[in-house]
């Protein structure tokens, strides 16, 4: 961008605006619209306007750095996609609702590509076939679509978004041990660079597959992500992947199971005030349908079960609350009585928290009546063991022990170590040193270019705009010219000379519109250093203020030029 020329306001196409959108809830989609930098096109859907497509370049520029940094081979893959690769590897019904999908006008299946792992697959299947050919990382900075049920926050959420994506194939764990690492690292500059904090924390595969996935998250009140971090240890994770060892209790002492009249009592709330007894001793059953089939899950009382664990465990399969329908012709199901003891006819996944020997009371199975003394292991079985309720700050840490804190966060990037899941499906093999065929595993890695961007804005933004760092701002310095004429003339002229020693400058020459005003939106608009022409122009006096601190100073022109090209 050196020596580009100087962007004129008065030529700029973009306006300020001086109110918030009536849609935006978050403070990127506020300052991003406001300041100029993007605008709704439809949910979901937006269009860079010039600032806005500088930066989200300057973003790119930087990833793609730090990706040919480690070998990576830049590629451009198609958006369009056929649907069998996908069919192969179960994504085009695993994605469900998310999966934009389309038909051309012969009828075949097609989708818009929300991840790359079949396509880059399908590539180095056609063009590796030795030992020899591997390790390669291959990448690109593509745009990507997922049908979001409901898009929100500007573009932090929206159906289509830019993304790095990156593929490791190896011939063994070894290797994309390595690989997984190099991204890593790499990551960690990228954000470095960008200016964002940020936590590494364990993940959740998800849809995507594989052993090992991280998250790289942004801390920021606007994120859709919880993450936990031990104040204690190193330990960090998104709530969805935190886990706890099953610790099974002595339950020698318990008498037996007891049933006990509780009218009126069908929740957790009635039954602990009813019987004098804290939630935390009760059992409760939340009931779900899993493609259909009533499924139980189990919890203890004083905890809220994460509908979001729930379906991940049961993914692809659909997952949905029941309904009052759902009890008609079910007798061993009573509405706010149901118990895990004596069922027959239901399948039970249950908290590690439920461990065999631990003891509860819960619903009898019966109208008005729960069970005390009711022992997991003892008087019922629990078919499988998930973690399933919400952290709670607080909860300990799975490391140490100590009290764990809560955080939202913003998703900016993942990293995954995918193995073979999509090498086995679509038959990727190498011939290896000893002539026979070697199956390629893989890693997946992916960055949210545009959501960065977001993500900057709502880190660093303070109350009167946006405040971009030098790496990725639009421009260097913000000129304004607080004046007529003679303010106009200097500060087109220190703006010419500061192009020329390779400053990239943005000029606020608008006719017409009041110093205030400019102040206002320069303050908006966020470029790193704003150069005031203003009451002092006729001794060639300028004042320099930088826009994170605030501090000013008054310099000549060529102290103003030396200073911003030093």
């Amino acid at each position: 961008m050196a020596n580009a020329p100087v962007q004129r306001m008065s030529q700029l196409m973009a306006k300020t605006l001086r109110d918030d959108p009536a849609d935006a809830e978050v403070l990127s989609h506020k300052l991003l619209v406001r300041a100029g930098y993007v605008r709704r096109t439809a949910a979901g859907i937006w269009s860079w306007l010039p600032l806005g497509k500088r930066v989200l370049a300057n973003v790119e520029r930087i990833v793609r750095e730090e990706m040919d940094a480690i070998g990576a081979q830049e590629v451009s893959l198609p958006a369009l996609l056929p649907r069998e690769p996908y069919e192969a590897t179960g994504r085009w019904d695993e994605y469900g609702q998310e999966l934009f999908r389309l038909k051309d006008r012969k009828g075949g299946d097609y989708l818009l590509g929300p991840t790359h792992e079949e396509i880059f697959t399908l590539l180095v299947k056609d063009q590796a076939s030795s030992y020899k050919d591997l390790p390669v990382i291959l990448y690109q900075i593509q745009t990507k679509f997922r049908d979001e049920a409901r898009p929100r926050a500007g573009i932090l959420r929206g159906r289509e978004f830019l993304m790095k994506d990156s593929y490791s194939f190896d011939l063994d764990d070894e290797g994309l041990a390595r690989s997984y690492a190099l991204h890593r690292e790499a990551y960690q500059r990228v954000f470095e660079r960008l200016g964002l904090d940020y936590r590494i924390c364990a993940a959740t595969a998800g849809a995507m597959g594989g052993s090992k996935s991280e998250e790289f998250l942004a801390p920021a009140g606007a994120g859709e992500d919880t993450f936990a971090d031990c104040p204690n240890c190193d330990f960090a994770a998104n709530t969805e992947a935190i886990t706890y060892e099953l610790k099974p209790a002595d339950a020698e002492g318990v008498a037996a199971l007891e049933e006990i009249p509780t009218p009126d009592t069908p929740t957790i709330e009635t039954l602990a005030a009813h019987l004098g007894v804290p939630a935390s001793a009760t059992l409760k059953n939340l009931l779900v349908k899993v493609d259909g089939e009533i499924v139980a899950v189990g919890v203890p009382g004083d905890r809220e079960v994460d509908m979001g664990k729930v379906e991940a465990h049961f993914a692809p399969a659909v997952v949905e609350l029941v309904t009052a329908e759902d009890f008609v012709g079910r007798p061993d199901l009573v509405r706010g009585y149901v118990g895990p003891q004596g069922r027959e006819k239901l399948k039970y996944i249950a908290d590690p928290r439920v461990a065999p020997g631990t003891a509860w009371i819960t619903g009898a199975n019966k109208e008005h009546t729960h069970a005390k003394n009711v022992v997991a292991g003892r008087d019922f079985e629990v078919d499988e063991y998930v973690d399933v309720v919400v952290v709670q700050e607080g909860d300990p840490c799975p490391n140490c022990g100590t009290g764990l804190k809560l955080d939202r966060a913003i998703e900016i990037g993942h990293i995954f170590q995918l193995g073979r899941k999509y090498t086995d499906a679509l038959k990727l093999d190498v011939l290896g040193q000893n002539g026979k065929p070697v199956r390629v595993t893989m890693g997946s890695y992916g960055i949210g270019v545009s959501r960065a961007v977001a993500a900057i804005a709502e880190q660093s933004a303070d109350e009167h705009g946006l405040v971009w760092s030098k790496e990725v701002a639009p421009a260097d310095v913000h000129v304004v010219a607080a004046g007529k004429a003679l303010q106009t003339e200097l500060a087109l002229d220190v703006s010419e000379k500061l192009r020329a020693a390779g400053v990239r400058v943005l000029v606020d020459d608008r006719a017409g519109v009041s110093p205030g005003v400019k102040f206002t939106d320069a303050e908006l608009i966020g470029v790193p250093q704003i150069l005031v022409a203003g009451r002092r122009s006729a001794e060639g006096v300028l004042e320099l203020k930088d826009r994170k601190t605030g501090e000013r100073e008054e310099l000549t022109v060529d102290e103003a030029i030396a200073r911003l090209t030093a």
